[in-house]
């Protein structure tokens, strides 16, 4: 019968070949399990996201108009929240129209190359309180180059993400890919990724269960 010591060092050599073999998936098994310690789970933040959609639509064969809009479905892991803090950023002028909902915008404020939007609720959330928030921005001439990026951070812990562009049926992609920016690793979006809606625009749509915490998730494509 081995010892505990023989069984330590084959524990340890099993995972050495691990790292060497696929590091990457050894990261992910390590934050996932992070993830899912009590304290560590305390630390992203005043809420969770249990559910969060993004959608880009570009509108026009320029990409001179594009819609963003923005659904995040939050339950929340302190009381006494009046306020919530949305960022933004990106190339072109990305306030042309801004909107959210429930709530008010009461300030906005640039901080490096992102701007924070603080919205107040107008009521005062607890702790498992559950809100939907919306959020719907107009972008003037933010996607006019050949090769274009759309990018979500996630600040906060997500159980589920979707992120979504839509394309005019005058110009569509010839290419469209996800990268995780942190790890480097990217994935080609296909047909199956994408839905031809009725009126002839292309929707390439990535879905994701726990997308890992502070990783940002960059819609690439040339057009």
């Amino acid at each position: 019968m081995p010892s505990k010591q023989d069984i330590v060092s084959q524990i340890v050599s099993i995972f050495l070949k691990l790292v060497a073999k696929d590091p990457l998936s050894v990261v992910d098994f390590a934050f996932d399990i992070l993830q899912r310690i009590p304290l560590f789970n305390k630390l992203p933040g005043m809420y969770e996201v249990i559910d969060y959609e993004v959608t880009l639509h570009i509108r026009d064969k320029k990409g001179a108009t594009a819609v963003y809009t923005k659904q995040q479905h939050i339950r929340f892991l302190q009381d006494n929240i009046i306020a919530f803090q949305d960022k933004a950023w990106g190339d072109g002028e990305i306030f042309a129209d801004y909107k959210c909902s429930p709530g008010v915008e009461v300030d906005r404020y640039r901080d490096g190359h992102r701007y924070n939007i603080l919205i107040s609720l107008r009521e005062t959330k607890h702790r498992d309180d559950e809100l939907t928030f919306h959020v719907e921005r107009t972008i003037k001439n933010g996607f006019t180059a050949t090769e274009e990026a759309f990018q979500t951070d996630i600040d906060h812990r997500t159980r589920k993400m979707t992120l979504n562009v839509v394309f005019p049926v005058t110009r569509l992609p010839t290419s469209v890919k996800v990268v995780e920016q942190n790890t480097g690793r990217s994935q080609a979006l296909t047909g199956k990724h994408r839905q031809i809606l009725p009126d002839g625009t292309h929707k390439y749509t990535w879905k994701m269960v726990n997308p890992r915490l502070y990783e940002s998730y960059i819609i690439d494509w040339v057009w």
